[in-house]
Formats: C-alpha cells, sequence, structure tokens
C-alpha cells in the first residue's frame, strides 16, 4: 500500500502562519497600548494625570482618583479557508502556500482595520472617549482643563488637491493644538514633539511625506523637516481628513485588549475531516478589542 502525503504538512503550515505573522507591517501597535485581558469584559477606570511634583511642605499630598470609567468587551475573529485534498495534490507552483501566507497577513493587519472604523466614527454620536464626548469633540472637559478640541480644521484652496504649503500649515496647527493640553487640574500636560506620526489616506499621503520630508518648501526652510512619521492608512474613506498621534507616551490614543492572541491551526492529512470530505481547512483565531483610550493623543484634521 502506497502512503500518500502532501507537500504542505500541519506543522509546516503553522510554523510558515507565525513566521508571515510577526513580518506582517502592523501599524496599530504604534497606536494602542497592548494590555492583556483576563475576562470576557474589562472595567478601565479613568485615572486623570498623574500629580505633578511639588516641595514636601508639610508632607505628602496624595492625589484621588478620577470617578470616569468604561468597558471594554472582547469579541471573536477568525478567517478560513477550505482545499480540496485534490488540489493540494495538483498545487505545483505552490499557490495554496500563498494564500496561507495572505491569511496570515491579513489577520495580522486585522486591528488596523479596527482602529481605521474608530477614526472615521470618531465625531459620531455614540463613539466615545472616556469623558462621555465623542472622541473627536470640540468640547472636551476633564476636572479643571477648560473646554478643549481636538479636532483642527484648515481651509484649503482645492480639498482634492492641497498643495505642501496648506499641508504644511495644517500640521502645524494640529501639533499646536496637542501642546497646548491641559489636564484635569488645568495644568499643562506638556506633551513634548517626539513619537509623533501622522496618519493619513492615500490621495495625501505624498503631499504630506513633502510636508514633513522637504529641507525647504517655497523658498522657505521647513521648520516641520522630521517633526513626524507619515503613515498611509488604506482604509480611511475620506480625502479630506488625516491624524496626528502621540504614539511614545506611557498612554495610547488606543487600547488593543489582549484576550486571547492571535493562533494558526490546520486540519488536514490524516484527520477525521480529510477522510470524510477530503478537504483540508486552515484557519486563524483570536480574541481581542480596540477601543478608544487617550482622546488628547489624537488629532482629527479636516481639510475645507
Amino acid at each position: 500500500m502506497t502512503v500518500v502525503s502532501t507537500d504542505i504538512t500541519e506543522t509546516g503550515a503553522r510554523s510558515e502562519s507565525m513566521e508571515r505573522l510577526a513580518q506582517a507591517p502592523q501599524f496599530w501597535k504604534k497606536l494602542a497600548l497592548r494590555l492583556v485581558s483576563q475576562h470576557p469584559t474589562e472595567k478601565y477606570r479613568w485615572l486623570g494625570q498623574t500629580p505633578k511634583m511639588r516641595e514636601w511642605g508639610t508632607g505628602r499630598l496624595a492625589k484621588g482618583l478620577n470617578s470616569e470609567s468604561y468597558d471594554v468587551t472582547n469579541e471573536e475573529y477568525e478567517a478560513t479557508i477550505k482545499v480540496d485534498r485534490k488540489e493540494l495534490d495538483d498545487d505545483l507552483t505552490g499557490q495554496i502556500q500563498i494564500r496561507i501566507r495572505e491569511l496570515s497577513e491579513a489577520a495580522a493587519n486585522y486591528p488596523d482595520y479596527l482602529i481605521e472604523q474608530l477614526l472615521i466614527n470618531g465625531s459620531t454620536a455614540g463613539f466615545l472617549a472616556f469623558d462621555g464626548q465623542k472622541f473627536f469633540d470640540t468640547d472636551h472637559l476633564w476636572g479643571d482643563s477648560g473646554t478643549q478640541s481636538n479636532q483642527v480644521s484648515v481651509n484649503v484652496v482645492d480639498t482634492a488637491n492641497p498643495t505642501v504649503d496648506e499641508m504644511k500649515l495644517a500640521i502645524r496647527r494640529a501639533i499646536e493644538r496637542m501642546m497646548g493640553f491641559k489636564d484635569d487640574v488645568g495644568d499643562p500636560i506638556r506633551i513634548p514633539t517626539t513619537g509623533l506620526v501622522l496618519g493619513v489616506p492615500p490621495t495625501l499621503y505624498f503631499n504630506t511625506l513633502e510636508a514633513i520630508n522637504a529641507t525647504v518648501i517655497t523658498n522657505t526652510t521647513n521648520v516641520l523637516e522630521g517633526v513626524a512619521e507619515v503613515e498611509a492608512m488604506a482604509g480611511l474613506s475620506s480625502g479630506t481628513k488625516f491624524y496626528l498621534f502621540k504614539t511614545d507616551a506611557a498612554q495610547r490614543p488606543f487600547i488593543f485588549q489582549d484576550r486571547i492572541p492571535l493562533e494558526f491551526k490546520a486540519v488536514g492529512h490524516g484527520s477525521e475531516e480529510e477522510f470524510m470530505t477530503n478537504t483540508h481547512h486552515y484557519g486563524v483565531y483570536a480574541r481581542y478589542a480596540v477601543a478608544y483610550a487617550a482622546w488628547y493623543y489624537a488629532i482629527e484634521v479636516t481639510l475645507t
């Protein structure tokens, strides 16, 4: 009796999948603080800004916690491909292996899509920050901070094709707005201009890149040169909006709540499924949530 084996073993497919997961670009890792979850839903109690240093005086003065809190519930995500045994036997060019790699890459990048949806809906009713306001809003109120806005609007001549000078002005306005935020006791948060990232739709990518990387613009030294990274976010649907993020602080604009890390499974050679249906299955699974966090580390810029 001849023992027949396909070229794609379960071990090999799993190893290749894990390698692709590790290599795939994952922009969300810059924007979201990863927190390990132990329950179906986690409650976050927003603590406000940490106390500033002060003279000792009569002794320590402990600061209480803010009362705001919100719940984040984990969701299940999966993607699976089904392959006939005969397709595996006849696949001489490795196309099925390529599909398995693509499956892993798509799974690794899915949190990018979820963050894009949070951005797109961030100024819509019901998509709230920890203070009960819309994540992108003009009237965030945080203790004694006074009313604050993480939305910036800049007029341009042609919204379909803003000039590099216009993009430069819009970026400056966003950075200035972020640098001016105050904490819950009315003191400046003191956000340094490090770890800044611009998330832009593909249509604004090159203009933004030039505004950030050019040494001279319109015969004038570009003071914004190198101030931020630029990332194209393919899922952003509006060509007139882009976003500024702070990505190197203890907090981040978003939370990635990790309940069950991404895993790959293969049901194939020698399995009951193969015996009964002559098919193999390859799939990925994870359980997590992506949610809003620090609104003051994200600015929505609209070109009008």
